[in-house]
């Protein structure tokens, strides 16, 4: 009997947005199967798009037995209208089980999208996956419930009509799970406090479109942003006067003779940065990477300016990456080559350095002199899809279980990806 290293679900729809469940169930913390929870959302050029949230259909498919073979791993517990696509989606981070939520149901789990406006999901199961006797029937939902619980699009700093500009990622604090920052095509990035449905700022962050947000792990204050300028900036809420930039993407080489006319903007054209996510072990470190870009670059706050690092091995564009949530110091990384790249970077990392960002006052240390660009261009885990990955999510490190019919398996991270209508689970 051997246990499953990747499961899979068909979406009825073509997915885009996906994020792993960062926690058990409220009151299921007995029923391991419920770490295995994905909360996913449709990308179609309407406005009939759908999230969903699918579960395990029976924890008998974490061990390859015959009898399973031909039922889907994957069922959906519930779904719900969402208008325009999800841009992103999250599912609240571990802490906020904890935090006193003003009005949250107890056994409630919360969720997030962006798109036209910031929405906050309330989720509520009764227990076990409806339908869990009955193998290879679908889930009819019941005793599962998504229901919005609010949506917030506040007024723009920078547009004149009254509803907000579209979003484009939000990141959500894990310290103080009320807090969220969103950012927007209209160059702005806003920090929500949803649990009083408030904006608490908003602030014109780049020059054009805020492409993605993330906060400093371990802070409520300062988060960075990435965008169509071609720059990472790094912000802090006790000091919004100004802003730091990390890292601004180089001119291209052999640029034309400026026009008569120059454009509205002086700078010169530079290629947009479109992800940006700290290392959870070590949050010196942040990852990014170009529009249509290969390559992913490493980036340290302490050497703020050019890539201490540079991953190598994709042959198309990449399209998103992650950090695993635990001390490995793993990214993935997915792109239009159909590749799924793990790469460890624990070797090349300066572990246990006293000069992390969240101790200084502003934000930043000062830089290190001795960094030099380090090309890796090996990664240790390599897994090629039927068709180009658009996204991919890590699940939190998952106990290993022991099932009823008496099987067993083992702990691990799993990483979620999605290819067109396809999702497949991977145990790295």
């Amino acid at each position: 009997m051997t246990q499953t290293t990747s499961l899979q679900y068909e979406a009825p729809w073509p997915v885009y947005a996906l994020d792993w469940c960062k926690s058990a169930a409220p009151g299921q913390q007995m029923r391991p199967r419920s770490a295995f929870r994905l909360g996913i959302a449709s990308l179609t050029p309407d406005y009939r798009n759908r999230i969903a949230i699918v579960g395990l259909q029976d924890e008998r498919v974490l061990v390859e037995d015959d009898d399973f073979g031909d039922y889907p791993d994957f069922v959906t517990l519930v779904e719900a209208q969402h208008g325009y696509p999800a841009t992103r989606l999250q599912w609240q981070p571990a802490t906020a089980n904890s935090f006193a939520w003003s009005q949250k149901a107890v056994n409630a789990e919360l969720l997030a999208t962006t798109g036209d406006a910031l929405r906050v999901w309330e989720y509520a199961s009764d227990g076990p996956a409806a339908g869990s006797a009955y193998v290879g029937r679908q889930s009819s939902g019941g005793g599962h419930r998504l229901t919005l619980k609010t949506a917030l699009s506040g007024q723009s700093k920078v547009q004149n009509n009254n509803t907000g500009a579209p979003l484009t990622s939000f990141s959500w604090n894990e310290k103080s799970p009320s807090l969220v920052v969103t950012s927007s095509v209209d160059t702005t990035c806003t920090v929500w406090n949803i649990d009083t449905s408030t904006a608490i700022t908003q602030l014109i962050a780049h020059d054009r479109e805020v492409y993605d947000v993330a906060w400093l792990p371990g802070s409520t204050d300062i988060f960075v942003s990435v965008g169509a300028d071609g720059s990472l900036r790094a912000f802090d809420l006790r000091s919004l006067e100004h802003s730091t930039i990390l890292y601004e993407t180089p001119a291209p080489k052999n640029m034309p003779a400026p026009s008569v006319s120059p454009s509205s903007s002086a700078r010169p054209p530079t290629s947009p940065l479109l992800r940006i996510a700290f290392n959870p072990a070590d949050s010196n470190y942040m990852s990014t990477f170009h529009m249509d870009g290969t390559e992913v670059q490493i980036l340290d706050m302490r050497s703020p300016g050019q890539p201490v690092m540079e991953l190598r091995a994709h042959r198309a564009q990449v399209n998103a990456l992650g950090w695993s949530s635990t001390d490995s110091q793993l990214l993935g990384t997915v792109g239009d080559d159909c590749q799924l790249l793990v790469w460890d970077l624990s070797a090349y990392t300066t572990q246990g350095s006293a000069a992390s960002p969240r101790n200084a006052s502003t934000g930043l240390s000062s830089p290190r002199p001795d960094a030099k660009k380090r090309v890796v261009s090996d990664p240790v885990m390599a897994y090629t899809g039927a068709s180009e990955i658009v996204n991919m999510a890590w699940s939190p490190q998952i106990p290993g279980m022991a099932m009823n019919t008496g099987h067993t398996t083992g702990p691990g991270e799993w990483i979620a990806i999605a290819m067109g209508r396809s999702i497949k689970a991977l145990k790295v």
